[in-house]
Formats: C-alpha cells, structure tokens, sequence
C-alpha cells in the first residue's frame, strides 16, 4: 500500500493514523517533496478511476489564478499537476489496482475491507 501525504493536511494525518493504526504495511510518499511523475499521476488516475481535473484542489490560489476558466485536456491537467503538485486533491491511498481520495476517511476503511 502507499498514502499521497501531505503532513499539513488532518485528513491526510487521519488517514495515516488509520493505516497505522491497523497495522498494515504501507508507503508514505510526501507528494509536496517528491512529487509524483507525469506517469504515476496517470497510473493514480486509472486506480482512482477518475478523470485528471476531479483530482484537481479547486480551492487552490494557483487553480484560481491560472487555471480555473481553462478547458485543458486530460493529458494537459495531468501535466498541471506535475508542475503545481499542491494542486493534487490529498490524501489518495493505494492498494493493489485501486485507490481512493481519503474524503471522509470512511473511503479508506473501504478500501482496507477489499
């Protein structure tokens, strides 16, 4: 298993807490320090099963300032998040071939369930 983290998030540190709490082998990745490859974001994307701009933190100054009104493809948003990885919806836990967003963390006891 592996969590996208973002240590200044409490739903990221929920998330971990989880994971650590159940005992379950895992990888912590801190996604702001090392952030994911264009690939690995588009092998996220498959596991989460959702299209590059619903990954997207809307929330965001960068979004707000460069990209809220833009009409980017898949491949272009992706690329957005490689370049601005602060813009990556936190956090997405990995297992297997699945991956969930941990919003509400009730998706990630899902998730250790399969």
């Amino acid at each position: 298993m592996k969590i996208y983290h973002n240590n200044r998030c409490s739903k990221s540190r929920d998330s971990l807490k989880l994971l650590q709490s159940k005992g379950v082998d895992f990888e912590t990745i801190e996604y702001l320090k090392t952030p994911p490859t264009k690939e690995e974001l588009t092998d996220l994307l498959v596991k989460l099963q959702m299209p590059a701009k619903d990954l997207i933190r809307k929330g965001e100054a960068d979004y707000k300032e460069n990209f809220k009104d833009k009409d980017l493809s898949e491949e272009e948003w992706v690329d957005v998040m490689v370049q601005y990885p602060k813009l990556i919806e936190r956090p997405i836990v990995v297992k297997g071939d699945k991956a969930v967003i941990g919003r509400p963390i009730d998706k990630v006891e899902e998730l250790l369930a399969e």
